[in-house]
Order: C-alpha cells, then sequence, then structure tokens
C-alpha cells in the first residue's frame, strides 16, 4: 500500500513536469522510468570517463550541524568561505532553487608514474592531484556533456555543475550517492582508493538516490598515525589549521614555526594519510592523459623549483592547478623544505639569492631556513 502511494505520488509529480517542460525523446511517466533513465544517466557518464556516477537526494540534513560545529571551532583557518555561504553548503535546493536530485561522478587521477615518492629530500613533493593539468576545466566540460546528453533524451531541465566551484558538500554527496564512504581522514574513501576527483550535477529531476554503503575503515588509523603535523583531532575530524594542503596551499601568511619543521619537503598539498591507506593497494589508474605528470614534477629539485621567476612561474605553470597560489606562496614553501633539506652548498645558494627578495613572507621563510644551516 505504500508503495502503491509513493509511485501514486511520483507519477503526479512527473505529470507536472511533462506539463512544464517539453520532452524530446520519451515521455517519463513512472518511479520506473526514472530509474530506467538513472542507468542511462550512469552509462553515459562512464563513457566520458567517469569512473563511477552515483545518485544523491537533497537532504544533508545529518551533516549540518557538523559542519556548523567544525566552523564554530575554528578548524577552517582563513577559509572564511567555508562560513561565509551559511547553511547553502548542506542545502542543495537553496542554493540552486528547485533541485531534487544530485548527480556525482568520481574520475580517477592516479597515474602509473607518480606512484613513487621522491627518495631524497633534496627533491620537491606534490600532491599527486597537482602533477598534471587543472583538473577544474576537466571535469566541468565533462560534466557539461553528460547534462547535454540528459537533455537530449528528456528535453530542458534544470541543471547546474560543481567541480569545487561553490558551497557543495561533494563528500557527503557522494556518500549518499554510494560511490564511497568517509574515511577517517575526511575523504571519500571506496574499496579502490580514494584517488579521485568528485564533481556534481545538481537537476531538478527526481531521480531516486542510490542510497549510502557501509563504511570499511574497521578499526585501522593508519591515516591518523600517519599525519606529520598531527592534524586529526580525533577520527572524522581535522583541524585544517595543521594541515600541511591548507597551509601550503590555502593558507595566505606565516606558516607557523613549530609546524615548519613537520613540512619536510612537501610544498604543494600533502598525500601521507592517502598513501598508507590500505584500501589505495587496489586503486585503478587513469587512463586520462591530462593527468600524467608535467614540468619534471616528479623528480623536480628543491632548488631547481625556487630558481624560477615569477615569469617562469606563471608560464611554466599555466593549466596547473599550482598556479592559483601564486609566485610569492610558492617561493614560502620552498624556502621551508629547502630549511628542511639535507644542508648543502647548493641549498645554501639557493636560499642566499633569495634573501633580498622584495616579499616580506619571502625573506622571513628564507631567513628561517638559512637559521637551520650550520656556521
Amino acid at each position: 500500500m505504500r508503495q502503491a502511494r509513493t509511485e501514486q505520488g511520483t507519477e503526479r509529480l512527473c505529470r507536472r513536469l511533462v506539463g512544464q517542460r517539453k520532452f524530446t525523446a520519451v515521455i517519463i511517466g513512472s518511479m520506473h522510468d526514472w530509474i530506467a533513465l538513472k542507468e542511462r544517466i550512469r552509462g553515459w557518464g562512464q563513457g566520458l570517463g567517469f569512473g563511477m556516477v552515483g545518485f544523491a537526494g537533497s537532504d544533508l540534513g545529518v551533516a549540518e550541524q557538523g559542519l556548523l560545529d567544525w566552523l564554530a571551532a575554528g578548524c577552517h583557518g582563513s577559509m572564511d568561505y567555508m562560513a561565509r555561504h551559511g547553511t547553502k553548503r548542506a542545502r542543495p535546493a537553496e542554493l540552486v532553487p528547485g533541485t531534487q536530485a544530485v548527480i556525482v561522478c568520481r574520475m580517477n587521477y592516479l597515474t602509473a608514474t607518480s606512484g613513487c615518492r621522491p627518495a631524497s629530500a633534496d627533491f620537491a613533493e606534490i600532491s599527486r592531484y597537482a602533477l598534471g593539468r587543472d583538473y577544474h576545466k576537466l571535469l566541468r566540460n565533462r560534466l557539461q556533456k553528460l547534462a547535454d546528453r540528459i537533455m537530449a533524451e528528456v528535453g530542458a531541465f534544470g541543471c547546474r555543475a560543481f567541480v569545487d566551484s561553490a558551497p557543495v558538500m561533494e563528500v557527503e554527496l557522494a556518500q549518499n550517492a554510494g560511490l564511497g564512504w568517509r574515511g577517517k581522514h575526511t575523504l571519500l574513501l571506496s574499496q579502490t582508493g580514494s584517488w579521485f576527483f568528485l564533481g556534481e550535477l545538481f537537476v531538478d529531476l527526481p531521480l531516486p538516490a542510490d542510497g549510502s554503503i557501509e563504511p570499511h575503515c574497521g578499526t585501522c588509523t593508519a591515516c591518523l598515525d600517519i599525519c606529520p603535523t598531527q592534524a586529526f583531532i580525533a577520527p572524522w575530524r581535522l583541524d585544517a589549521r595543521r594541515c600541511i594542503s591548507y597551509l601550503t596551499i590555502e593558507h595566505p601568511g606565516s606558516i607557523p614555526e613549530e609546524l615548519r619543521p613537520l613540512m619536510g619537503n612537501r610544498i604543494y598539498g600533502c598525500d601521507d594519510c592517502q598513501i598508507v591507506c590500505p584500501w589505495n593497494r587496489f586503486a585503478t589508474p587513469t587512463r586520462e592523459a591530462d593527468f600524467l605528470p608535467r614540468n619534471g614534477f616528479d623528480h623536480a629539485t628543491l632548488a631547481e623549483l625556487f630558481s624560477w621567476t615569477k615569469a617562469d612561474f606563471n608560464d611554466r605553470l599555466a593549466g596547473s592547478p599550482i598556479r592559483r597560489i601564486g609566485h610569492e606562496r610558492w617561493l614560502r614553501n620552498i624556502a621551508v623544505a629547502l630549511g628542511n633539506a639535507a644542508p648543502s652548498e647548493k641549498a645554501r645558494a639557493a636560499l642566499l639569492s633569495r634573501a633580498d627578495c622584495p616579499s616580506a613572507l619571502v625573506r622571513e621563510h628564507v631567513g628561517w631556513a638559512l637559521s637551520r644551516y650550520p656556521g
């Protein structure tokens, strides 16, 4: 009886939708039709290179309080945009009025050549997701192609694509869409690891949600234990102010001195919590050529990268996510890494070449790095 009432309600909604828009290829009139459309969308998405495609509802009420508590504790640091949009981050239908479902897409980015860490502290360590081209445009273009394919099937519909471009709780949505579970390191995790990007289509189509899956972290705490700066204050709770990814990418000012020695040679992001995760042994390498390492980042030395002028930085990193931090933060980060490297005349010379840098921020970190060299 309950199922019959649900289907009748869905059919009434579908009839209203039919009255609001023209369907070109098929008239969708029942729950079964929406489920069939979901499977076609899943196939189209996989044909566009997405590893998985899932469907989430628009209710994230359970996650909202956790977000508010995290913000109230100041764990977002200087990322003011995290709090700027209020509750819209946890309420998709307020962010995009009319949203009834969210199509969540995963795309693997791990490459066969990005599996080895630098053998020496003299080499720069860069988060794997940033070794190739900027993923934002690639994913957004694929999402738009998916939206166009859906439109060809059902006619005009309300839709908006997101790839880290708005207040979207993408991990929560992906979890609700059955693409994985939230690992203790706060990232989306699945039985094929965590080396993937996420993108979303907010749609006004009543596509049924796939539903979440059971987490499989068990008693493992490897990701929490490995963190160089102990940024995880509890399972599933990250204090961004101590996170190396935050410090090297999001944080605009001086890096706290007590955290600098813990950063090692990491100059853009940190993958330690993912590298140690047992599930990443089963990760599938990407087929996307755009994600292959560029600029020799898989074997670049710190001294070499520190010598880049602002023009070098902008030219060589065109189309790279790293370009977003700007040349000043780039030099700040590398100065810290040089301060953590094994003392050498080459490293000292590199630091001295920036001792009179016009940027006070860079001079401060260069001075700290030089103070760690004997003599």
